[in-house]
């Protein structure tokens, strides 16, 4: 496949962008990671979401060890070229490592946050041994 599509994402300095992971179905926002060229070029190749762990130094293939993936029904670029969309079908309904759908389950009410999302599964029962 011609590599044409990459060369036009504005790369940070580090060789990241940020990718915004939405449900393909309600439109959900799931979570935000961080890609590079060889995670998204992988995306696309195998359709399941492929991200790059800062912490780790490596490549993350979200649900490898949840076995949460996320099928890429779309990718989408924003206009300024340095924001990646991908509108997933997540497995199990659960994105984030807490056991919930969204990473995004706080809500700011009166100064503070509130926790507006039940946990679906428990993280050690998703992770084992406590791991989240």
């Amino acid at each position: 496949m011609n590599e044409n599509w990459l060369n036009k994402i504005n790369w940070s300095n580090e060789g990241l962008v940020p990718a915004i992971a939405q449900d393909a179905s309600t439109g959900r926002v799931l979570m935000v990671a961080w890609m590079n060229r060889e995670s998204l070029e992988q995306s696309e190749k195998t359709g399941v979401a492929i991200y790059w762990s800062r912490s780790r130094k490596k490549l993350w293939r979200k649900g490898e060890e949840s076995g949460h993936i996320q099928k890429i029904m779309e990718m989408r670029l924003d206009c300024d070229e340095d924001v990646i969309l991908l509108k997933v079908e997540q497995t199990g309904g659960i994105a984030c490592h807490t056991g919930r759908e969204s990473c995004f389950y706080q809500k700011l009410e009166n100064g503070h946050w509130v926790v507006t999302d039940e946990v679906i599964k428990a993280p050690d029962e998703i992770y084992g041994n406590g791991k989240a």
